[in-house]
Parts: structure tokens; C-alpha cells; sequence
């Protein structure tokens, strides 16, 4: 399975996603009615501080559907329960109006080369193929980087499925923040995100780009896969069915969007957890809780009291519950 898609719905932040259509959008298909569902199992986990202070760890999916509202109650006492909120990029600038321009800024060529000319024959015919089936002007993309057509074209077959980065957990609970007249930050900025997917090197990007392609012929199924365990918060499978794979395939990409950010979050959540009373609802992509390398497992590992909140989980044996949530899940989820 590949990783694009998925990372984009769980690791990749917002400022991508909600910039990169902006420019170069798919013809979108309506997605077929969905019976009701029960509210998702929240990937949800509580750190506390030696005074008394508290964090909520709630791993965000990106682009959800409006059926996947109303959230597990779970979720709503963790909102209730908090001061103030923290997520990857602050309010201010997700609902900026410069943010797509920045990121189509980003994402323009200015070393005299066109697209095709950094592509090899196959992906170039694919490429070609898509945008006719989808109306896109192929003249639209000549002048852009190899990343931003793959992300788009990812964020287009998600979106194909009802998908939608404006339904996603963090804005609708950013919606919900203002409302409350909660305070609300970001843990980085929208200019670092840009950044770091621009960094990729040529061989990254062009890998992205073809990895996007083939998920088209392969239809919605993985994707599908995805969201899915995010409902259910099993956290077993999106660990191997993405982050672990990731790891393995492309680790300086890995480290680059999942390690490097995590370690550099750990600075201001110890803060937090060193301050007196007072709880924070912390909303990230989900993968950045998960593993040796996630948030859950670094503040463990700095000898904090982190556990899994899940009203809806079915009890573990005792052995369980006492290892790595990866290794040996805390709590299984309900399917």
C-alpha cells in the first residue's frame, strides 16, 4: 500500500491541505449516501503534570465527511474539561487568505524547466490520462513541482469520496474553540509546513507524484481502509498499515514530517504539563501520537502518566494495558 494518500489524511498538516486545491482542483464526483454511524473512536489520551496540569492528546483525521459528526462524548468532555486549545497551526492562520497563496507560491518552478521536463516517460502518459479523464489543463500544471500536483491529486481522489479538509477534526473543533471563546495556538506555523514539504528532494517528489497516479487506477479502497480504522481508533492498523511502512520505505521523508516535528513539540507540551492547574485539548494528525516515535511514547518516555481514553474500548488484559500501545494495544476498539 502506498503512503500518500493516507499521509495526507493523517501526518501532512492542514496548511497542506486546505492550500493545495486552491490552485489545481479535480473534477469531484458526489459521493454515494452513507447509512448513520455511530460517533468515531477517538484516538484520545490524557498526560498529566506533577502540579496538576493536564493534556489532551487527540489524534486528528484531516478530511472527514459531515457523517462523521457528532464526536464520541469522550470528546466532548475533553473539550469541555479545557482551558484553552493547541493544534498544529493556529486558527489566525488556517483562516488566512493568504494561505493558498502561499502555498501555490511555493509550489511554482523558477529554474526555467517545465513539469514534463522532470518526468520520466510513464508517469508524464499517466499524468496526461488523468488530466483529461478530469478536465485539468495539462498548461496549468506545466509550470508547478512535482509535490504539489501528487498532494492535489491525492486531496482530489479523497475528495471523490466525500473527504473534505473543511470538515475536518481540527477546524470543526477550531469552530468550536471561537465559540466556547476558548483560547486557541498553533504548534507551528503555516510557513514551516509549506517548507518542509517543499524541502523534499527531487526523487521524493517525483515518487509522490507517480505513488498519486497509480492510487488513482487503484480506486478508493486504501483510503477507505484508512478512514475507517480512524472510526473505529484502531490504532493497530493505522500504525502498520502506514506510519511503520513509511518508516521503512521512505525514513529521511519519515523523519522530516513525523519524527523531527514531534521532538520539536515536545518543548512547549512539557511546558504546559510543568505549569500549575490548568488542561490543554492538544489536536494533531493521528499518526503523530502513534509509535516509538509519537508524542504518547515521548512524553512516557520523559516520565509522564499517559493513558488512552476510550469509553467505547473493550477491556485488555492487564499485560496489555502495562505495554507499548503500538506493541500491545491499550485498548482495542470496537469495530
Amino acid at each position: 500500500m502506498k503512503w500518500m494518500t493516507r499521509a495526507a489524511a493523517l501526518l501532512l498538516g492542514s496548511a497542506m491541505l486546505l492550500g493545495a486545491p486552491a490552485t489545481v482542483t479535480a473534477r469531484q464526483a458526489e459521493p454515494a449516501p452513507r447509512p448513520a454511524h455511530a460517533p468515531p473512536v477517538p484516538l484520545l489520551w490524557k498526560a498529566s503534570g506533577p502540579k496538576g496540569a493536564e493534556l489532551y492528546l487527540l489524534g486528528s483525521f484531516h478530511l472527514l465527511r459531515a457523517d462523521d459528526y457528532p464526536l464520541s462524548t469522550d470528546v466532548d468532555k475533553a473539550f469541555d474539561a479545557s482551558d484553552r486549545l493547541l493544534f498544529e497551526l493556529a486558527p489566525e492562520e488556517m483562516n488566512s487568505p493568504v494561505l493558498a497563496t502561499q502555498m501555490a507560491q511555493a509550489a511554482l518552478r523558477r529554474d526555467g524547466r517545465l513539469l514534463k521536463d522532470e518526468l520520466d516517460t510513464d508517469t508524464w502518459r499517466r499524468l496526461q490520462a488523468y488530466a483529461a479523464a478530469n478536465g485539468l489543463p495539462l498548461d496549468r500544471l506545466a509550470g508547478l513541482k512535482p509535490w504539489f500536483v501528487g498532494l492535489t491529486i491525492s486531496l482530489g481522489q479523497m475528495a471523490r469520496q466525500g473527504l473534505d479538509a473543511q470538515a475536518g477534526l481540527d477546524r470543526h473543533l477550531m469552530a468550536r474553540a471561537a465559540t466556547a471563546g476558548k483560547p486557541a495556538q498553533g504548534l507551528e506555523s503555516a510557513a514551516a509546513q509549506i517548507a518542509m514539504l517543499d524541502g523534499m528532494n527531487a526523487d521524493e517528489q517525483r515518487q509522490l507524484l507517480r505513488e498519486a497516479l497509480e492510487q488513482v487506477d487503484k480506486g478508493d479502497e486504501q483510503s477507505r481502509r484508512l478512514h475507517d480504522a480512524w472510526r473505529r481508533g484502531d490504532d493497530v492498523t493505522l500504525w502498520r498499515d502506514m506510519a511503520a511502512q513509511m518508516k521503512r520505505d521512505y525514513p529521511a521523508l519519515y523523519r522530516r514530517i513525523n519524527t523531527e516535528r514531534n521532538d520539536a513539540w515536545l518543548e512547549p507540551l512539557q511546558q504546559r504539563l510543568q505549569a500549575g492547574q490548568g488542561t490543554t485539548l492538544v489536536v494533531v494528525g493521528a499518526l503523530h501520537l502513534l509509535g516509538s516515535d509519537g508524542v504518547v511514547e515521548k512524553l512516557r518516555a520523559k516520565g509522564y502518566k499517559v493513558e488512552r481514553i476510550c469509553s467505547a474500548c473493550a477491556p485488555a488484559p492487564a499485560a496489555a494495558r502495562r505495554a507499548s500501545p503500538i506493541k500491545a494495544p491499550a485498548a482495542r476498539a470496537r469495530s
